[in-house]
Protein backbone atom coordinates (compact mmCIF):
# COMPACT_ATOMS: atom_id res chain seq x y z
CA UNK A 1 0.00 0.00 0.00
CA UNK A 2 1.15 3.48 -0.86
CA UNK A 3 1.90 6.73 1.36
CA UNK A 4 -1.09 8.58 1.95
CA UNK A 5 -1.30 11.38 -1.37
CA UNK A 6 -0.15 14.02 0.76
CA UNK A 7 2.43 13.14 2.86
CA UNK A 8 6.07 13.78 0.98
CA UNK A 9 7.84 10.63 1.02
CA UNK A 10 11.39 11.04 2.92
CA UNK A 11 14.06 11.48 -0.32
CA UNK A 12 11.80 14.16 -2.00
CA UNK A 13 11.00 15.94 1.41
CA UNK A 14 14.68 16.20 2.26
CA UNK A 15 15.44 16.80 -1.29
CA UNK A 16 13.34 19.97 -1.39
CA UNK A 17 14.57 20.84 1.96
CA UNK A 18 18.17 21.25 0.76
CA UNK A 19 17.63 22.75 -2.25
CA UNK A 20 16.13 25.94 0.08
CA UNK A 21 18.93 26.06 2.02
CA UNK A 22 21.14 29.06 1.43
CA UNK A 23 24.77 28.86 2.49
CA UNK A 24 26.08 32.05 4.98
CA UNK A 25 28.23 34.58 2.51
CA UNK A 26 29.80 36.74 5.32
CA UNK A 27 33.24 35.39 6.85
CA UNK A 28 35.87 36.33 9.20
CA UNK A 29 39.49 35.60 9.69
CA UNK A 30 40.48 33.30 13.10
CA UNK A 31 43.51 32.01 14.58
CA UNK A 32 43.27 28.98 14.50
CA UNK A 33 43.04 27.78 18.51
CA UNK A 34 39.63 29.93 17.85
CA UNK A 35 38.24 27.76 14.61
CA UNK A 36 37.47 24.65 16.03
CA UNK A 37 33.82 23.60 14.42
CA UNK A 38 34.12 26.28 12.23
CA UNK A 39 33.44 25.86 8.04
CA UNK A 40 36.52 26.80 6.01
CA UNK A 41 35.34 29.82 3.36
CA UNK A 42 38.01 29.79 1.15
CA UNK A 43 40.23 26.46 0.09
CA UNK A 44 43.62 26.17 2.01
CA UNK A 45 47.05 25.61 0.19
CA UNK A 46 50.22 24.35 1.78
CA UNK A 47 52.81 27.10 1.34
CA UNK A 48 55.64 24.05 1.53
CA UNK A 49 56.75 20.72 1.33
CA UNK A 50 55.63 18.45 4.81
CA UNK A 51 57.77 16.87 5.17
CA UNK A 52 60.20 19.57 4.14
CA UNK A 53 63.59 17.87 4.36
CA UNK A 54 64.32 13.44 3.56
CA UNK A 55 63.98 12.43 7.20
CA UNK A 56 64.86 9.20 9.09
CA UNK A 57 61.30 7.49 9.92
CA UNK A 58 63.08 5.54 12.51
CA UNK A 59 65.41 5.80 15.35
CA UNK A 60 68.64 3.74 13.54
CA UNK A 61 71.34 3.61 11.04
CA UNK A 62 71.53 5.82 8.06
CA UNK A 63 74.03 3.98 5.33
CA UNK A 64 75.81 4.87 2.45
CA UNK A 65 75.15 1.28 0.67
CA UNK A 66 77.36 1.29 -2.56
CA UNK A 67 76.03 -1.83 -3.77
CA UNK A 68 73.32 -3.53 -2.63
CA UNK A 69 74.25 -7.42 -3.64
CA UNK A 70 78.06 -6.50 -2.27
CA UNK A 71 77.12 -5.34 1.06
CA UNK A 72 80.52 -5.30 3.52
CA UNK A 73 80.35 -6.96 6.63
CA UNK A 74 79.86 -3.58 9.07
CA UNK A 75 79.20 -0.40 8.39
CA UNK A 76 81.56 2.01 10.75
CA UNK A 77 79.78 4.77 12.56
CA UNK A 78 81.08 8.20 11.14
CA UNK A 79 78.40 10.54 12.72
CA UNK A 80 75.24 11.27 15.00
CA UNK A 81 72.33 13.10 14.06
CA UNK A 82 69.59 14.15 16.27
CA UNK A 83 66.15 15.90 15.57
CA UNK A 84 67.06 19.34 14.85
CA UNK A 85 70.81 19.06 13.70
CA UNK A 86 71.99 18.41 10.35
CA UNK A 87 75.11 16.04 9.19
CA UNK A 88 77.80 15.82 6.57
CA UNK A 89 77.87 13.48 3.73
CA UNK A 90 78.14 9.83 4.21
CA UNK A 91 81.32 8.23 2.56
CA UNK A 92 80.45 4.93 0.89
CA UNK A 93 79.87 1.77 3.41
CA UNK A 94 79.89 4.06 6.31
CA UNK A 95 77.04 4.78 8.65
CA UNK A 96 75.76 8.03 10.96
CA UNK A 97 73.27 7.55 14.11
CA UNK A 98 69.96 8.86 13.65
CA UNK A 99 67.14 9.76 15.29
CA UNK A 100 63.21 9.45 14.16
CA UNK A 101 62.71 13.42 12.06
CA UNK A 102 65.99 14.02 11.77
CA UNK A 103 67.58 15.08 8.47
CA UNK A 104 68.79 12.07 6.11
CA UNK A 105 72.67 13.11 5.61
CA UNK A 106 73.94 13.98 1.99
CA UNK A 107 74.85 10.26 0.17
CA UNK A 108 72.40 7.94 2.57
CA UNK A 109 70.10 6.27 0.69
CA UNK A 110 68.97 3.19 3.44
CA UNK A 111 67.44 3.57 7.45
CA UNK A 112 67.86 0.15 9.06
CA UNK A 113 65.62 0.46 12.48
CA UNK A 114 68.01 -0.02 15.45
CA UNK A 115 67.13 -3.71 16.83
CA UNK A 116 68.33 -5.26 12.95
CA UNK A 117 71.66 -3.75 13.76
CA UNK A 118 74.30 -5.49 15.69
CA UNK A 119 77.78 -3.42 17.63
CA UNK A 120 80.45 -3.82 16.75
CA UNK A 121 82.94 -1.80 18.55
CA UNK A 122 81.78 1.61 16.46
CA UNK A 123 80.78 -0.22 13.66
CA UNK A 124 77.47 -1.98 13.18
CA UNK A 125 76.50 -5.11 11.68
CA UNK A 126 72.91 -5.93 9.62
CA UNK A 127 71.01 -8.66 11.29
CA UNK A 128 67.93 -8.36 8.60
CA UNK A 129 67.82 -7.77 4.75
CA UNK A 130 67.38 -4.49 3.41
CA UNK A 131 65.97 -2.47 0.80
CA UNK A 132 66.95 0.80 -0.87
CA UNK A 133 65.64 3.91 0.89
CA UNK A 134 63.71 1.78 3.59
CA UNK A 135 62.33 4.21 6.41
CA UNK A 136 63.29 7.25 4.42
CA UNK A 137 60.46 9.71 4.47
CA UNK A 138 61.08 11.94 1.33
CA UNK A 139 60.83 15.89 1.39
CA UNK A 140 57.07 16.81 0.17
CA UNK A 141 55.76 12.93 0.74
CA UNK A 142 52.80 14.26 2.93
CA UNK A 143 52.02 17.26 1.30
CA UNK A 144 53.27 18.82 -1.80
CA UNK A 145 53.53 22.48 -1.79
CA UNK A 146 50.89 24.53 -3.13
CA UNK A 147 48.46 21.65 -2.94
CA UNK A 148 45.24 22.55 -1.60
CA UNK A 149 44.84 20.56 1.71
CA UNK A 150 41.68 21.55 2.94
CA UNK A 151 38.60 22.37 0.34
CA UNK A 152 36.21 25.19 1.40
CA UNK A 153 33.27 23.81 3.05
CA UNK A 154 35.36 21.51 5.42
CA UNK A 155 34.34 21.29 8.88
CA UNK A 156 37.36 22.04 11.06
CA UNK A 157 38.20 19.47 13.37
CA UNK A 158 41.53 19.26 15.64
CA UNK A 159 43.02 16.91 12.99
CA UNK A 160 42.11 19.37 10.37
CA UNK A 161 43.65 22.70 13.13
CA UNK A 162 46.74 20.23 13.55
CA UNK A 163 47.73 19.71 10.32
CA UNK A 164 47.15 23.29 9.34
CA UNK A 165 49.46 24.48 12.37
CA UNK A 166 52.10 22.09 10.35
CA UNK A 167 51.98 23.61 7.24
CA UNK A 168 52.92 27.30 9.27
CA UNK A 169 49.07 28.61 8.50
CA UNK A 170 47.96 30.48 11.28
CA UNK A 171 44.75 31.99 10.74
CA UNK A 172 41.91 30.65 8.49
CA UNK A 173 38.97 32.13 6.73
CA UNK A 174 36.03 30.55 7.96
CA UNK A 175 32.51 31.78 7.54
CA UNK A 176 30.78 33.45 10.89
CA UNK A 177 28.29 31.60 13.09
CA UNK A 178 24.99 30.47 11.79
CA UNK A 179 22.53 32.30 14.21
CA UNK A 180 19.47 29.22 15.55
CA UNK A 181 16.65 30.49 17.76
CA UNK A 182 14.70 28.01 19.26
CA UNK A 183 11.85 27.38 21.24
CA UNK A 184 9.84 24.75 22.51
CA UNK A 185 5.65 25.27 23.11
CA UNK A 186 3.54 23.44 25.07
CA UNK A 187 1.25 24.13 28.61
CA UNK A 188 2.23 20.84 29.60
CA UNK A 189 6.21 21.55 29.55
CA UNK A 190 7.91 21.82 32.77
CA UNK A 191 11.95 22.60 33.38
CA UNK A 192 13.74 19.80 35.08
CA UNK A 193 14.33 20.81 38.69
CA UNK A 194 10.42 21.71 39.08
CA UNK A 195 8.05 19.80 40.23
CA UNK A 196 5.04 17.76 38.01
CA UNK A 197 2.36 19.51 38.37
CA UNK A 198 -0.75 17.05 36.93
CA UNK A 199 -0.61 16.13 33.18
CA UNK A 200 2.97 17.92 33.23
CA UNK A 201 6.13 16.33 31.36
CA UNK A 202 9.74 17.80 31.48
CA UNK A 203 10.93 19.56 29.02
CA UNK A 204 13.57 17.45 27.65
CA UNK A 205 13.64 18.31 24.29
CA UNK A 206 15.23 21.47 25.01
CA UNK A 207 18.22 19.61 26.19
CA UNK A 208 18.25 17.68 22.83
CA UNK A 209 18.19 19.66 20.66
CA UNK A 210 20.65 22.59 22.11
CA UNK A 211 22.96 19.59 22.49
CA UNK A 212 22.78 18.85 18.84
CA UNK A 213 23.28 22.42 18.15
CA UNK A 214 25.95 22.75 19.97
CA UNK A 215 27.66 20.09 18.61
CA UNK A 216 27.08 21.33 15.18
CA UNK A 217 29.17 25.02 16.18
CA UNK A 218 25.50 27.31 15.95
CA UNK A 219 24.81 30.18 17.75
CA UNK A 220 22.26 29.51 19.73
CA UNK A 221 19.69 31.96 21.65
CA UNK A 222 17.44 29.60 23.51
CA UNK A 223 13.57 31.63 23.97
CA UNK A 224 12.73 28.26 26.30
CA UNK A 225 9.05 27.29 26.86
CA UNK A 226 6.25 29.45 24.65
CA UNK A 227 2.84 28.94 26.30
CA UNK A 228 -0.24 27.25 23.54
CA UNK A 229 -1.56 30.64 22.35
CA UNK A 230 -1.73 31.99 19.02
CA UNK A 231 -0.95 34.97 20.22
CA UNK A 232 2.21 33.77 22.63
CA UNK A 233 3.61 31.47 19.43
CA UNK A 234 3.19 34.56 16.83
CA UNK A 235 5.24 37.12 19.05
CA UNK A 236 8.14 34.57 19.86
CA UNK A 237 8.41 33.24 15.97
CA UNK A 238 8.22 37.56 15.05
CA UNK A 239 11.23 37.90 17.63
CA UNK A 240 13.16 34.76 16.74
CA UNK A 241 13.42 35.70 12.99
CA UNK A 242 14.25 39.28 13.75
CA UNK A 243 17.29 38.16 15.89
CA UNK A 244 18.15 34.42 13.90
CA UNK A 245 19.34 32.96 10.37
CA UNK A 246 17.03 30.06 11.33
CA UNK A 247 14.16 29.16 14.05
CA UNK A 248 13.70 25.70 15.36
CA UNK A 249 10.91 24.53 17.31
CA UNK A 250 9.36 21.88 18.91
CA UNK A 251 5.98 20.74 18.79
CA UNK A 252 3.09 22.88 17.28
CA UNK A 253 2.90 21.91 14.20
CA UNK A 254 0.62 18.82 14.21
CA UNK A 255 -3.71 19.34 13.56
CA UNK A 256 -4.17 19.69 17.02
CA UNK A 257 -6.63 22.75 18.16
CA UNK A 258 -3.53 23.41 20.64
CA UNK A 259 -0.96 23.12 17.95
CA UNK A 260 -0.42 26.80 16.83
CA UNK A 261 2.73 26.93 15.07
CA UNK A 262 1.36 26.00 11.54
CA UNK A 263 -1.01 28.99 11.46
CA UNK A 264 1.18 30.99 13.05
CA UNK A 265 4.03 30.62 10.29
CA UNK A 266 1.60 30.50 7.92
CA UNK A 267 0.55 34.10 9.02
CA UNK A 268 3.73 35.55 9.43
CA UNK A 269 5.57 33.52 6.08
CA UNK A 270 5.11 31.15 4.35
CA UNK A 271 4.42 26.68 4.95
CA UNK A 272 6.63 25.39 2.19
CA UNK A 273 6.84 21.32 3.17
CA UNK A 274 4.36 20.18 5.76
CA UNK A 275 4.04 16.17 7.20
CA UNK A 276 6.54 13.31 5.85
CA UNK A 277 5.88 9.95 5.14
CA UNK A 278 8.61 8.93 7.87
CA UNK A 279 8.49 7.29 11.15
CA UNK A 280 8.94 8.64 13.54
CA UNK A 281 8.87 12.26 12.73
CA UNK A 282 5.41 12.91 10.40
CA UNK A 283 4.62 16.47 11.68
CA UNK A 284 8.21 17.58 10.38
CA UNK A 285 7.26 21.48 8.57
CA UNK A 286 9.77 24.08 6.69
CA UNK A 287 8.87 27.07 5.48
CA UNK A 288 10.04 31.13 6.22
CA UNK A 289 9.12 33.47 8.55
CA UNK A 290 9.64 36.71 6.89
CA UNK A 291 12.99 35.84 5.18
CA UNK A 292 14.26 33.44 8.08
CA UNK A 293 14.13 30.13 7.77
CA UNK A 294 12.23 27.80 10.10
CA UNK A 295 11.88 24.77 10.54
CA UNK A 296 9.10 23.21 12.77
CA UNK A 297 10.54 19.89 14.84
CA UNK A 298 7.53 17.14 16.53
CA UNK A 299 7.06 17.44 19.81
CA UNK A 300 7.37 13.54 21.01
CA UNK A 301 11.17 13.46 21.79
CA UNK A 302 12.24 10.44 19.50
CA UNK A 303 10.41 12.16 16.72
CA UNK A 304 12.08 15.46 17.25
CA UNK A 305 15.56 13.95 17.73
CA UNK A 306 15.45 11.72 14.91
CA UNK A 307 14.54 14.57 12.17
CA UNK A 308 17.04 16.94 13.67
CA UNK A 309 19.49 14.25 12.70
CA UNK A 310 18.36 12.76 9.25
CA UNK A 311 16.37 16.46 8.19
CA UNK A 312 17.19 19.58 9.95
CA UNK A 313 21.10 18.87 10.75
CA UNK A 314 22.19 18.36 7.29
CA UNK A 315 20.06 21.46 5.90
CA UNK A 316 21.84 23.60 8.97
CA UNK A 317 25.50 22.55 8.00
CA UNK A 318 24.61 23.83 4.19
CA UNK A 319 23.52 26.83 5.43
CA UNK A 320 27.01 26.62 7.15
CA UNK A 321 28.56 26.64 4.16
CA UNK A 322 29.76 22.97 4.86
CA UNK A 323 29.98 20.79 1.79
CA UNK A 324 27.07 18.32 1.63
CA UNK A 325 27.36 14.27 1.97
CA UNK A 326 25.05 12.15 1.58
CA UNK A 327 23.55 9.41 4.21
CA UNK A 328 25.94 6.81 4.89
CA UNK A 329 24.34 3.64 5.73
CA UNK A 330 26.56 0.37 7.40
CA UNK A 331 24.66 -2.92 6.75
CA UNK A 332 24.28 -6.30 9.81
CA UNK A 333 22.29 -9.33 10.25
CA UNK A 334 19.30 -8.54 12.27
CA UNK A 335 19.32 -10.26 15.01
CA UNK A 336 15.01 -9.53 15.17
CA UNK A 337 11.50 -9.92 13.34
CA UNK A 338 9.53 -6.87 12.27
CA UNK A 339 6.85 -8.27 11.23
CA UNK A 340 4.27 -5.56 11.22
CA UNK A 341 5.15 -3.01 7.95
CA UNK A 342 4.06 0.45 7.72
CA UNK A 343 3.27 2.35 5.39
CA UNK A 344 5.60 5.38 5.87
CA UNK A 345 9.28 4.98 5.70
CA UNK A 346 10.48 3.91 9.98
CA UNK A 347 13.61 3.95 11.50
CA UNK A 348 14.16 1.56 14.18
CA UNK A 349 16.46 2.21 16.85
CA UNK A 350 19.15 -0.36 17.27
CA UNK A 351 22.28 -1.41 18.59
CA UNK A 352 25.03 -3.48 17.28
CA UNK A 353 25.98 -6.23 19.61
CA UNK A 354 26.80 -9.86 19.18
CA UNK A 355 24.34 -12.76 18.44
CA UNK A 356 23.58 -16.40 20.41
CA UNK A 357 26.71 -17.51 18.15
CA UNK A 358 28.84 -14.81 18.85
CA UNK A 359 28.75 -13.24 15.81
CA UNK A 360 28.14 -9.25 15.29
CA UNK A 361 24.09 -8.56 15.01
CA UNK A 362 21.78 -5.57 15.24
CA UNK A 363 19.53 -5.77 17.87
CA UNK A 364 16.39 -3.94 18.84
CA UNK A 365 15.20 -2.09 21.50
CA UNK A 366 11.59 -3.55 22.78
CA UNK A 367 9.97 -0.22 22.38
CA UNK A 368 9.85 1.85 19.30
CA UNK A 369 7.39 4.40 20.66
CA UNK A 370 7.97 8.03 19.53
CA UNK A 371 8.02 9.29 23.02
CA UNK A 372 10.91 6.70 24.23
CA UNK A 373 13.97 8.41 25.17
CA UNK A 374 15.15 5.28 26.71
CA UNK A 375 15.86 3.88 23.14
CA UNK A 376 17.44 6.47 21.97
CA UNK A 377 19.78 6.29 25.37
CA UNK A 378 20.68 2.53 24.49
CA UNK A 379 21.14 2.80 20.54
CA UNK A 380 24.35 3.08 18.37
CA UNK A 381 22.00 3.11 14.94
CA UNK A 382 18.73 3.74 12.97
CA UNK A 383 17.68 0.93 10.62
CA UNK A 384 16.21 2.66 7.60
CA UNK A 385 13.18 0.57 6.60
CA UNK A 386 11.56 1.13 3.61
CA UNK A 387 7.40 1.64 3.58
CA UNK A 388 5.89 -1.74 4.24
CA UNK A 389 8.95 -3.95 4.80
CA UNK A 390 8.78 -6.69 7.14
CA UNK A 391 12.14 -7.97 8.60
CA UNK A 392 12.75 -11.54 9.41
CA UNK A 393 15.62 -12.79 11.73
CA UNK A 394 18.88 -12.96 10.32
CA UNK A 395 18.34 -10.38 7.22
CA UNK A 396 20.94 -8.34 5.91
CA UNK A 397 19.52 -4.35 6.83
CA UNK A 398 21.02 -1.12 6.37
CA UNK A 399 21.32 0.93 9.36
CA UNK A 400 22.78 4.49 10.06
CA UNK A 401 25.55 4.98 12.43
CA UNK A 402 24.53 7.64 15.65
CA UNK A 403 27.84 7.77 15.92
CA UNK A 404 28.51 9.64 12.53
CA UNK A 405 25.11 11.52 12.80
CA UNK A 406 25.81 12.79 15.52
CA UNK A 407 29.20 13.86 14.85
Amino acid sequence: MKPRANLLNFEEARDRLLAAASPLTSVETLPLLQAQGRVLAQAVTSPLNVPGFDNSAMDGYALHVRDLNALPETFAVVQRIAAGQTGTALGANTAARIFTGAPIPEGANVVVPQENTQDENGAIKLTQPIQLNQHIRRAGEDITQGAIVLAAGQRLGAQHLAMLASIGVASVSVFVWLKVGVFFTGDELTEPGQPLAPGAIYNSNRYAINGLLKQLGCAITDYGIVRDSAQSTRDALERAAAENDVIITCGGVSVGEEDHVKGAVQALGTLDLWQISMKPGKPLAYGKVSKTDFIGLPGNPVSAFVTFLLMARPFLLKRMGAQEAPLRYLSANADFSWPRPDKRREFLRVKLESDANGQPALQLWPNQGSGVMSSLAWADGLVDLAPETVITKGDKVRYLSLSELLN
